[in-house]
């Protein structure tokens, strides 16, 4: 509120100088006019800079320093060319704004080159912000576990969705495969429940990079340059992030740890729903996806049979449950068993 009332005091201080100074001739209320129109130019400038980080700023200012003194030797030269008086200063003018735009943007595009431990402590208060950054990838949003891991508070920082990955849950929402349709539909309902949600920060940024052209490695660039980590539950970009040197959160590795653990011995009962691929073998999943062999219960496909557990073996993309049945293949009563909590 304090920041309000000041801009408005500059411009109402502004306005007043150029009512009674009149600049350029104008009348009163026209000078007035024109102050409170630069007054509001240096708030929206002010604005901008107060979003920029401290090395894109430095970079900004450093740029603009060079592109002034390079103006400087092109007037030098400008001033000895046989030109007329009036052409001469539009030249000298037309240069210097020149050189100080292209100066500023150059600098503010380069300035997260910098290398801030060449500067001591002085952007050590930004590094947090810059860890705090999660890149989104396509499929950890159309998984729509993210929208509850950070409802929850699990997921902390800016949550950033890149316009080309957008741009791909676009094309997925447009298909005329109504699987893939629905899975694309699903992902932006999944970005907007974030997006309308005041406790998470999601930001669609524009950053692309032309030269590359599959997704993945655009995301990890992007980390990169972001200093962030990439939300996937996706099982090759997890490893070739790895292979880049980008850290990875990845969903599924979550979700694996918070599942208890299944000893060999535990009873538990588990609906048969197809063969396996052994012989005399049937597959059946629990409540939270976690596939389930049994031996000798091909014959016991849609039903739910009581097993004792054998083994687990951990595989890259989650964990299977191996199991034979009790009391010599006696079925319970053909219905589907509540939910056991147990872990891959």
């Amino acid at each position: 509120m304090d920041l309000v009332l000041v801009r408005i005091l500059f411009v109402a201080l502004l306005a007043g100088v150029c009512y009674f100074l009149r600049p350029f001739g104008l009348s009163s209320w026209l000078g007035a006019a024109m102050g409170a129109v630069a007054a509001s130019a240096v708030i929206v400038f002010e604005l901008r800079v107060r979003a920029l980080t401290l090395r894109r700023l430095i970079g900004a200012v450093a740029g603009s320093v060079l592109g002034i003194f390079g103006a400087a030797l092109f007037c030098l030269v400008l001033r000895s060319a046989p030109l007329a008086g009036s052409t001469s200063a539009v030249l000298q003018i037309f240069v210097l704004l020149l050189m100080t735009y292209v100066g500023l943007l150059v600098g503010a595009s380069k300035g997260d080159m910098l290398n801030p431990a060449a500067l001591g402590t002085l952007f050590s208060g930004e590094r947090p912000a810059r860890r705090s950054v999660k890149v989104l990838d396509t499929s950890v949003i159309i998984d729509g576990r993210i929208a509850d891991i950070a409802e929850a508070g699990f997921i902390d920082g800016v949550m950033v969705v890149p316009e080309f990955v957008l741009r791909e849950l676009q094309v997925v929402a447009d298909s005329t495969d109504g699987s893939k349709r629905q899975r694309g539909r699903r992902g932006l309902d999944m970005l907007q429940r974030m997006q309308s949600n005041p406790n998470l920060d999601v930001q669609i940024v524009p950053d692309d990079f032309p030269s590359i052209r599959e997704v993945d490695l655009k995301l990890l660039e992007l980390a990169k340059k972001w200093e962030a980590k990439v939300v996937t539950n996706d099982f090759n970009l997890n490893k070739v992030a790895h292979l880049h040197r980008v850290e990875v959160l990845n969903i599924n590795d979550l979700a694996n740890a918070l599942k208890p653990v299944v000893l060999p011995g535990e009873k538990m009962s588990v609906l048969i729903l197809k063969e396996g691929k052994e012989y005399n073998q049937g597959v059946g999943y629990l409540d939270d996806g976690t596939m389930v062999v049994v031996d000798h219960a091909r014959r016991m496909i849609g039903r739910s049979v009581e097993i004792s557990v054998t083994s687990v073996l951990q595989t890259a993309s989650g964990k299977m449950i191996f199991g034979k049945m009790d009391e010599n293949g006696k079925p319970l009563e053909p219905v589907k068993p509540g939910p056991v909590e147990i872990v891959r």
